[in-house]
């Protein structure tokens, strides 16, 4: 039987969680879509799809098996319509993650003017405010506000640096007053976010004049999103990067608070797996977000 059949057979049943729509995806019978199958796992010896009355789910070894053959099979896909076309026409699926506040500020709108380009590509986003292992979620790169990986199998790419900044609304400012220093901190409502490191404490630096601040806030968020809903309704000072609120900032909505101290910088970098050879989606987006960076010259303006 046709190995490459059997693993786009499985890669198709595996993506829809459905013999019926992997049938349709192939134009195949469903009985063939599932002999297929049961010949693949009978040549490994492995079940690698759990069978019910409900649903099609994978095991552990059908996750990891599709992680790897995925790859191979956009791989050859892309390297026969290059053969056929005489172009590069990336295909296949694109999976990323990152916070849900660069997803919606920064991924979507990039991943909208990458697919005017390569059409073909199918875009995945998991947006989570916790870093995932990349092999093990199946995700083919990641957004990352950090500086190294420790794990040595993982490349990253710098994107850009970005300030944390102190902000509040107008209507706070002019209800409680602004801080001068960032002692004055301690008579303020602070707006925090849980997943930054160290979170609960403020470590500024003013030319060679050090201070830490050990703080907690009235609400406290696992989310960016949140902490700027809640200080542009005037509820109190937020710590946030300045990629997640530049908009606030230069439309009024939020004002800068003690901007002559710097809190450590956050590095943003794409992470990806490495690889011999990246897929052609993956590298293409990976340039794309790169360029894309450096027209808007977003690290001039967010370390400004």
């Amino acid at each position: 039987m046709d190995r490459w059949t059997e693993l786009q057979a499985f890669v198709a049943i595996a993506e829809s969680e459905s013999m019926t729509k992997a049938a349709e995806t192939l134009n195949l019978s469903i009985s063939g879509v599932s002999r297929y199958l049961m010949n693949l796992e009978t040549r490994l010896g492995v079940r690698l799809v759990q069978r019910s009355t409900r649903r099609l789910s994978l095991t552990s070894e059908g996750e990891q098996f599709y992680n790897d053959t995925r790859h191979v099979l956009a791989n050859l896909q892309e390297a026969e319509a290059s053969v056929s076309a005489g172009v590069l026409a990336p295909t296949g699926r694109l999976r990323i993650g990152a916070s849900l506040s660069f997803c919606l500020l920064h991924l979507m709108p990039a991943v909208e003017r990458f697919r005017q380009r390569f059409p073909q590509v199918r875009v995945e986003v998991v947006a989570s405010n916790r870093y995932y292992d990349l092999i093990e979620n199946g995700l083919d790169l990641a957004i990352r506000t950090r500086r190294v990986e420790a794990d040595s199998s993982i490349q990253i790419r710098r994107l850009a640096e970005t300030r944390r900044l102190l902000a509040a609304s107008p209507e706070y400012l002019e209800r409680r007053g602004t801080p001068q220093h960032p002692a004055d901190l301690r008579d303020h409502d602070l707006l925090l976010y849980t997943l930054a490191d160290n979170w609960n404490e403020l470590n500024f630096k003013k030319g060679e004049e050090r201070t830490k601040i050990d703080v907690d806030g009235i609400i406290n968020a696992n989310d960016g999103q949140l902490i700027c809903a809640a200080a542009r309704k005037g509820m109190g000072i937020l710590v946030q990067p300045t990629y997640i609120i530049q908009k606030d900032l230069e439309d009024g909505r939020l004002i800068r608070v003690l901007d002559d101290w710097d809190l450590p910088r956050l590095t943003m970098n794409i992470a990806f797996p490495t690889k011999s050879q990246l897929p052609a989606r993956t590298r293409l987006f990976i340039d794309f977000l790169v360029e894309r960076f450096r027209e808007h010259d977003y690290e001039r303006v967010w370390t400004a």
